[in-house]
């Protein structure tokens, strides 16, 4: 636990690695002390059609799942940790963004549960 699910254009894998945008993520989340180190899941998508409005500017989304249990001053400073870090790697890029959505505690499984 916690997942971060980059999704992204394709373009923006021609200016960085999908391996250094996930680092870069990573690392983010790290930095927060909100996360094991160790439990850090993070995974990239990226997209050669879409639509951003009404063109198709490259784009950067982040999708935060986390456990239940941390307050909205913590998530949104972790939101705002990680766009800023994108930010620095993608200055020219005009959508960079993330939300952070909850696990509930009582539906979540894994296998280490089962």
């Amino acid at each position: 636990m916690p997942h971060f699910i980059i999704h992204c254009s394709e373009g923006i894998t021609r200016v960085h690695s999908k391996k250094e945008i996930m680092e870069q993520v990573y690392n983010q989340a790290v930095a927060s002390e909100l996360f094991v180190k160790g439990d850090i899941k993070v995974r990239v998508q990226s997209f050669d059609e879409f639509i951003t409005g009404e063109g198709s500017d490259d784009f950067i989304h982040v999708f935060g799942n986390i456990m239940q249990g941390r307050t909205d001053e913590q998530k949104s400073n972790l939101s705002r940790r990680i766009v800023s870090a994108l930010n620095g790697l993608f200055p020219q890029v005009p959508i960079i963004s993330m939300n952070v959505r909850d696990f509930e505690k009582a539906s979540y499984c894994n296998k280490a549960m089962v």
